[in-house]
């Protein structure tokens, strides 16, 4: 059983349930179709379980085999299934106008994520980049948990024994960058306790600041970024209190719902 797996109990966990999760998250834009040996290099899983739970999966209409290259795709049900949660999602039914409104008055980009394992998923991406590579980032996408001022934000919010899950895995995907990244980890983590938020600049000329949004859904992380070559300091302070605004707007309307 994977350890990122957060486990209320050893008794009301299923564990072919969580492989056939994991089998799920292998599939990502640029790998629409993965053999089952791409799928268990991808999961850490036996070929003979990969084998056994992509026929399963088949079966239940969540994967579409495709017989002449012998490989597995992802099946609509999957996609029904985004549909249900945006759609059923009180937090993203009140948080996208506002984030809207926000990008259009001040022409930023403004998104909505939430974490899964090691990385963030993105519920919501309002962009007014400049930059087209930057306008890409959609509903869906997943971004790296430790680079990203995103997922940052949300590592400020964990315990010790979740990220002590987590840091091996962020240790071994950066390589000899690790130090830096942890680094980067600590000072936002400090950051969020002395301002409410913290940033990051992962990507060259792009600067994030994110924070922390609680709802009855659990915590998700909104941020503001845009792109720019300009001084760092300056755009904080031009960003920070349009983040914590929205922030406050959409938690007083979430506490107005019955």
């Amino acid at each position: 059983m994977n350890a990122l797996n957060e486990n209320p109990g050893r008794s009301t966990t299923n564990r072919s349930l969580l492989r056939g999760a994991d089998i799920l998250r292998a599939f990502r834009p640029g790998s629409d179709l993965l053999g089952n040996g791409e799928i268990a290099e991808r999961t850490g899983l036996s070929a003979s379980t990969v084998s056994r739970l992509t026929q399963t999966m088949v079966a239940a209409g969540l994967l579409q085999q495709d017989r002449a290259r012998r490989a597995y795709r992802l099946a609509p049900l999957v996609l029904s299934l985004g549909h249900a949660m945006r759609s059923g999602s009180q937090v993203l039914a009140v948080a996208a106008p506002l984030m809207r409104a926000l990008a259009e008055r001040e022409h930023i980009n403004v998104g909505l994520a939430c974490p899964d394992r090691d990385e963030m998923v993105y519920l919501e991406s309002i962009r007014y980049n400049r930059r087209l590579a930057l306008r890409k980032v959609v509903s869906g996408q997943r971004v790296p948990m430790e680079l990203t001022s995103l997922g940052q934000a949300y590592l400020a919010t964990v315990s010790a024994e979740r990220y002590q899950l987590l840091e091996p895995i962020f240790k071994r995907r950066n390589g000899r960058q690790w130090k830096e990244v942890k680094l980067a980890i600590e000072a936002s983590k400090l950051c969020m306790k002395a301002n409410g938020y913290c940033w990051a600049s992962w990507q060259p000329e792009v600067l994030a600041l994110s924070t922390t949004l609680h709802s009855a859904e659990g915590v998700c992380i909104i941020n503001v970024s845009v792109s720019t070559p300009e001084n760092v300091d300056a755009w904080i302070e031009t960003l920070a209190p349009h983040l914590l605004g929205i922030k406050s707007e959409i938690e007083q309307a979430l506490s107005k719902l019955p």
